[in-house]
C-alpha cells in the first residue's frame, strides 16, 4: 500500500457516508488509560505549583510531577445526563477523547530520581517504572509518544490513523509548551527505526512508536552526565508488568496496518523549501494573554459548540492566534512547513468575511473568497454547525506531495503530526485570549479541495480547526 492509496480510500464524500453502516459496539469500546500490572510505581507529588517565576523544582520527582501535570494528566470531567456516569478529560486534546496517545518516559541523573524507564499513569498522576538503568541517552529527560490505533479505529475506522498522528502532534506540543513554560528546550525526532525503537523499549504489541523528544536546559533537576565506557544490557533491570487489556476485542483494520508499514519508509532525498508568498492584509500587532500559561492549559476544554449570532472576536486576537501557529518547530522534520492554513472568517472585527490564506513568513492575509463562508463552512465539516458558528474557521492543507518527495512514505506522518501540532498552539492561544477552540477531524475532503481551488499537487486538506466563543457545556463538572 502507498499513502496515496490509503488517503484516497479514507476520504470522505457523501457517498463513503452513505455505503458506511458502522455502529459503536458500546461494549467493547477500548479502555482509555493503560497501566501495567506488577511494576513499582512512583508518586508525583500532587498539585504541583504552575510553571512560571518564582516556580522551582528541587528534584526529579517534583520536576516530572509539574511536567506532566501540565500537558498530559486529567484536568476535568464530563457526566452523562442519561446515565450518570464520569468520564475524564485531559490537559492535551484528543478526537473523540479516546487518546491513542501513551507518554513513556527515560530518565538519566535526574535529582533524587532512579535512572530508567516509565509509562505515566494519566489516570492517577504516577510513574510506573518498567525497567531500572541507563539507556544509553545524552538528555536528561527523553519522551516516547506512542499510539494505539484501535481506540482511535474503535470509533473512526480505517481514518483513524490520520487521527493518531494528529493526537501525537497535539501530545509533542503539550509537551514542549509545557517545558518551554518551565525553562527547558525541546527537539522532537521521527526519524527512527519502528521496530527497533519498539523492541528497545519493550512497547506493547498493539503500541506504535511516533515521536521521541529530548528535553535539556538548566531548569532540569539533573546532575551532568559523565562520560562512562559502554555498559553491558545485564545492568538494565526490566520490571516485566503486564499492559491492561484494553477492550474484550482488537479488531483489526487492513488499511490501518497498511498505511503504518508505509509510513516506515526512511528518508529518501532532501526536502525542498517551501514557496513564500503574501497578502493584501497584513496582520496587527497580536493580543497579549492575561492569563498565565498554567491556568490556560488547565482550563483548556474543545468546544461542544460557539454562540454564533453576532458574537464577535478581534483582528488582534486572531494575530495572535496565527502568530503562536507560525512560531518554528524544533525537530528534524521541520526544516521547511509542511501545512498552511485557511482562514474561514465568519466575525472578526476590522475584517471583511470571506476565506484568506494565511502567510507565515510575513504575517499576511491573502485574499481567496469574499462573502459569508458560515453554510459552506459548516457543510465542508460534513454538515458541523460548530464550523459556521465559529467566529473564524481553518482548513489546514498539507503539501502531501512535497512531504513525501522529501521523507520518503515517512512524510505522510510528518504532515499530520505538524497539523496536530498547529491545532494545539491555536487551543493554547485561542484560551489565553479569552476564546475557546475545537479540532475537526471530518470533512468532505475533495469538496474542500474544489471550493478552495486546489489540485492535488496543491495540497491536501488534513485537518480542520474552529474558534469563537464557546457555548456552556451542561456535562462539564470541573
Amino acid at each position: 500500500m502507498t499513502w496515496r492509496e490509503y488517503h484516497e480510500a479514507t476520504k470522505h464524500s457523501l457517498e463513503s457516508l452513505r455505503r458506511n453502516r458502522h455502529f459503536l459496539d458500546w461494549a467493547n469500546m477500548p479502555e482509555p488509560f493503560r497501566h501495567y500490572e506488577g511494576v513499582p510505581v512512583l508518586d508525583l507529588p500532587a498539585d504541583p505549583p504552575a510553571p512560571g517565576p518564582g516556580a522551582s523544582n528541587a528534584d526529579g520527582a517534583a520536576f516530572l510531577s509539574q511536567l506532566l501535570f501540565y500537558s498530559a494528566a486529567i484536568s476535568a470531567a464530563k457526566r452523562v445526563p442519561s446515565t450518570g456516569s464520569k468520564y475524564a478529560l485531559r490537559v492535551n486534546p484528543s478526537s473523540g477523547n479516546l487518546h491513542p496517545t501513551e507518554f513513556h518516559f527515560i530518565t538519566k541523573g535526574l535529582n533524587d530520581w532512579p535512572d530508567g524507564l516509565y509509562h505515566y499513569r494519566a489516570s492517577s498522576h504516577m510513574a510506573e517504572q518498567r525497567a531500572a538503568g541507563d539507556f544509553g541517552m545524552s538528555a536528561p529527560v527523553a519522551f516516547v509518544l506512542s499510539s494505539i490505533a484501535w481506540r482511535e479505529a474503535w470509533k473512526y475506522q480505517s481514518r483513524a490513523y490520520r487521527y493518531c498522528l494528529h493526537d501525537a502532534g497535539h501530545a509533542w506540543q503539550s509537551l514542549a509548551l509545557a517545558a518551554g513554560a518551565m525553562g527547558c528546550e525541546t527537539f522532537a525526532s521521527g526519524e527512527f527505526a519502528d521496530d527497533e525503537v519498539a523492541a528497545h523499549y519493550r512497547l506493547s504489541a498493539d503500541e506504535w512508536p511516533m515521536l521521541f523528544l529530548e528535553l535539556r536546559g538548566e531548569a532540569i533537576p539533573a546532575t551532568p552526565a559523565i562520560p562512562a565506557p559502554v555498559r553491558d544490557a545485564a545492568e538494565t533491570v526490566w520490571y516485566g508488568g503486564d499492559p491492561n487489556p484494553l477492550s474484550r476485542e482488537h479488531v483489526s483494520y487492513t488499511l490501518i496496518d497498511g498505511i503504518h508499514a508505509a509510513t516506515k519508509v526512511q528518508c529518501v532525498g532532501g526536502m525542498e523549501a517551501a514557496g513564500d508568498g503574501g497578502g493584501e492584509l497584513r496582520l496587527p500587532p497580536p493580543t497579549r494573554s492575561v492569563k498565565p500559561f498554567g491556568e490556560v492549559v488547565r482550563n483548556r476544554r474543545s468546544a461542544l459548540d460557539f454562540q454564533g449570532g453576532e458574537t464577535m472576536m478581534s483582528l488582534p486576537q486572531l494575530s495572535a492566534i496565527l502568530g503562536a501557529a507560525a512560531k518554528p518547530y524544533l525537530a528534524d522534520f521541520a526544516a521547511t512547513r509542511l501545512v498552511s492554513l485557511y482562514v474561514y472568517a465568519h466575525r472578526v472585527e476590522d475584517l471583511e468575511r470571506g476565506v484568506y490564506r494565511h502567510w507565515p513568513g510575513t504575517g499576511e492575509l491573502e485574499r481567496i473568497k469574499t462573502g459569508d463562508q458560515r453554510v459552506m463552512a459548516a457543510g465542508l465539516s460534513l454538515g458541523q454547525s460548530l464550523a459556521g458558528n465559529a467566529c473564524v474557521s481553518f482548513s489546514m492543507i498539507a503539501d502531501l506531495e512535497r512531504a513525501t518527495r522529501g521523507y520518503g512514505g515517512r512524510g505522510y506522518r510528518y504532515a499530520h503530526f505538524e497539523a496536530g501540532a498547529i491545532g494545539q498552539r491555536m487551543y493554547v492561544a485561542a484560551e489565553s485570549v479569552g476564546l475557546r477552540a475545537t479540532g475537526i477531524g471530518a470533512f468532505y475532503d475533495d469538496e474542500v479541495h474544489r471550493y478552495l481551488g486546489l489540485r492535488p499537487e496543491q495540497g491536501q486538506v488534513v485537518y480542520h480547526f474552529a474558534i469563537g466563543h464557546a457555548i456552556p457545556d451542561p456535562r462539564l463538572e470541573a
